[in-house]
């Protein structure tokens, strides 16, 4: 793994990630709130199969730089990637794959729909569409607020409201994940990694009109899709999933089973499996020492895991 320096929209300083130094290029995008930590377990596995994984830190989270005026629109976030994307085309000679949870899907959307191209060759969604449950998006903001900022007194603490939280997923041995989500400040208490005006600032409200465009990025897209859906998702349910495929009949759609929102905390397996079927069957990766990975095999290891 190496760390690597891009510049986003307005040359803002972007942190990311690189696992894997070559192969087809996948960019990976958080959801809001999290970092590019939480791509560890898929970024490695995309890496083994000959994929060279690049887990970024958008805008405002994880090491990457808060902007200063606090422009965390969906648009800037788009503008970020059409960058990031383009500087990965021009090093490797060919456009990236993206894979973007929430916050990094609807930005991905947004970024392919622009222009006259998409800057990217294949988009994998994780578990977002353009029109979500209203009460999910607002249980999500109501636990990003909670502690945005008084923070924690430990990382024990906040490892307690993760498990209230998600009283579903397993809780991990070790805190050094976490840990990786936290800032310790200088009024001597863990915040989470991400500036809090990504919430509180100012950023178009119409809500109505965000899903309007999202779902007319969907309509334009003819690139290759993949839609990755938590079964137990609170924000994307079987009525959004039949109104995306209206939108791209192209589209694949993978449940998986015992997951919510964020599908890869909750199943890394089964989601690494999936996206690695996906991408396989797009660009098979030439690996040292090894056959090509069997799209056929990956697609029926994740038909037994989902």
């Amino acid at each position: 793994m190496a760390e690597n320096i891009f510049a986003g929209a307005e040359g803002i300083r972007l942190v990311a990630d690189r696992f894997g130094e070559s192969g087809p290029a996948v960019l990976l995008l958080h959801g809001g709130g999290q970092t590019r930590h939480a791509w560890q377990g898929a970024a490695k596995r995309l890496a083994g199969k000959g994929f060279c994984a690049i887990a970024l830190d958008q805008r405002g989270h994880g090491d990457s730089a808060w902007h200063e005026a606090g422009h965390y629109a969906f648009a800037d976030f788009a503008a970020d990637l059409a960058a990031v994307a383009e500087t990965v085309r021009a090093e490797e000679g060919r456009k990236p794959f993206v894979v973007g949870a929430s916050l990094g899907g609807i930005a991905a959307m947004l970024a392919a729909a622009e222009g006259d191209e998409p800057p990217f060759a294949g988009l994998v969604l994780v578990d977002v569409t353009p029109r979500l449950k209203p009460e999910g998006v607002s249980r999500i903001k109501g636990f990003m607020r909670e502690r945005s900022g008084k923070g924690f007194a430990t990382v024990e603490e906040a490892a307690e409201a993760v498990a209230r939280y998600l009283p579903h997923r397993k809780r991990p041995k070790s805190l050094t994940g976490l840990k990786k989500n936290l800032r310790l400040r200088e009024d001597g208490r863990y915040h989470w990694h991400w500036d809090p005006r990504f919430l509180e600032g100012p950023r178009p409200v119409d809500a109505h009109a965000v899903e309007e465009r999202l779902k007319e990025a969907l309509r334009r897209l003819a690139i290759p899709i993949l839609l990755v859906r938590g079964a137990r998702s609170e924000l994307v349910e079987t009525e959004h999933v039949e109104e995306f495929l209206s939108l791209a009949p192209h589209a694949q759609v993978v449940d998986v089973s015992e997951a919510g929102h964020m599908v890869a905390g909750d199943r890394n397996d089964v989601f690494a499996g999936a996206v690695l079927g996906f991408l396989t069957r797009l660009a098979p990766p030439a690996q040292a020492g090894e056959k090509t990975a069997d799209a056929s095999a990956l697609a029926e290891e994740v038909a037994r895991a989902t």
